[in-house]
This record gives C-alpha cells, structure tokens and sequence, in this order.
C-alpha cells in the first residue's frame, strides 16, 4: 500500500520550516525521512513512524494513537507508530517530529552491510 503522500508533505513542510534537510528514502513500504545519515520519522499508509528515546517510549506509548513499532514480531523500544486520527493538527503533528528530532543527535545510525 502507498504511503500517504498528504501526511508526507506535511512533515516535508515541518522540516522545511525549521531549516532541516532530511534525506527522504523509500523504505518499508513507505516513505523515510534520514537526518544526519539516522532514520527519524516515516510515513506509511496510514501512519507516522518516530524514532524515538527509548527512555521516553513509555511515556509515548500512553499518549492517544501511539503504538509499538513491530515489523518482525517484536516491538522495537524507541520506535512507534502514531495513527494519522490524531496528527489532524499542525501541533500534533510537531510534537511528534520534536520528539523524534530532540533523539535524533543521540541515535545510533544502522550498520551498513558490505
């Protein structure tokens, strides 16, 4: 299924205004926004995808429309899905990329395979 494009261009807008240039990478089904070489935030079909700090995922968790990221089984701690029913704001939305923002200096970025 594509990823929802409005919600993408959303975040494009956000980024954008905060002066931050992500790198956009097709990936999982949807779209992902790399800043500073590091996932941060995804869009996929009807959802965000926020990396976030793992000490903070519980927290996260609690908040409406926040749901364990699990691709393979098991949810991953410090990453979560947020359904686009309560990203309607433009605030709303900006709490979420703050949050996978504020974590983004302190990620560790992936290994890449040889």
């Amino acid at each position: 299924m594509p990823y929802d494009e409005v919600l993408a261009a959303r975040v494009a807008g956000y980024f954008t205004a905060k002066k931050i240039h992500p790198e956009t990478k097709r990936m999982m089904g949807g779209l992902v926004f790399m800043v500073r070489g590091k996932m941060c935030v995804g869009v996929e079909s009807d959802r965000l995808m926020a990396r976030i700090d793992p000490a903070a995922y519980d927290d996260a968790l609690r908040r409406p429309g926040c749901k364990p990221m699990d691709f393979t089984g098991r949810p991953m701690r410090g990453y979560v899905f947020v359904d686009r029913s309560v990203l309607r704001t433009e605030s709303q939305l900006a709490s979420w990329l703050s949050l996978a923002l504020t974590f983004n200096p302190r990620a560790q970025s992936s290994r890449r395979k040889r």
